[in-house]
């Protein structure tokens, strides 16, 4: 196998490791919300339009199980549960961010297109 084979090899494993972890159609906007400040269930629910409450929790569940969110559990509190994004989650805080960027690129390139 040569090296350049190799490469590409590893390249589309890790493409397919990262696409297993925020693919989909919620993850991303998700982590966003979190970010953005949206801690409780209810406000990040309502900051997503189109999310179901049921696919918010599967979302979450398998989030926190990638340790992409953290989970804070209390009962005493008056918000009993919260959602926090974890460092690791962060790490690719700069990848949303240019994915924002290039989305709004884009829509503005289809539009100019359309004219």
């Amino acid at each position: 196998m040569t090296k350049n084979t190799r490469n590409q090899k590893e390249e589309f494993q890790a493409l397919q490791d990262t696409l297993y972890v925020l693919g989909g159609k919620w993850k991303l906007p998700i982590i966003n919300s979190i970010c953005n400040g949206n801690h409780r269930f209810k406000d990040i629910k309502e900051s997503i339009p189109g999310i179901t409450s049921r696919m918010l929790s599967k979302e979450l569940k398998d989030m926190e199980l990638n340790n992409l969110v953290k989970r804070t559990e209390d009962p005493d509190a008056l918000i009993p549960i919260l959602y926090e994004s974890t460092p690791y989650c962060k790490s690719f805080g700069p990848i949303i961010s240019e994915m924002i960027k290039w989305g709004i690129a884009h829509r503005n390139h289809i539009k100019s297109l359309k004219v």
